[in-house]
């Protein structure tokens, strides 16, 4: 964007930033520091669904500022809310660290 002088897709690469990087790095910790909870199913389905709403939305969102449709950022946006609140049940259920 810096070269071409181009920051009509600046909305996307934020939320490439956001919620491709630093949301997952904060997964990431939390997953590293709480292995009980990252040793559950329910940890690879907050994964899938975390993945699934990075690669939906985020071509999704550079559609609609090409002047295409909302659909596909709005199915990223449902995965990535779904994938909060799949690890926010998370964290209430198995709190924060080692768990015996």
């Amino acid at each position: 964007m810096a070269i071409s002088g181009d920051h009509m897709l600046a909305p996307a690469h934020a939320h490439l930033n956001l919620v491709g990087w630093v949301t997952m790095a904060l997964f990431g910790l939390y997953y590293t520091l709480t292995p009980s909870a990252a040793a559950t199913g329910l940890a690879k389905i907050h994964l899938g669904l975390a993945v699934a709403g990075v690669v939906v939305m985020v071509p999704g969102i550079a559609m609609v500022l090409k002047g295409g449709g909302d659909g596909i950022a709005a199915a990223g946006s449902m995965l990535t809310a779904a994938s909060m609140l799949v690890f926010l049940y998370t964290v209430f259920k198995h709190g924060l660290g080692k768990q015996a």
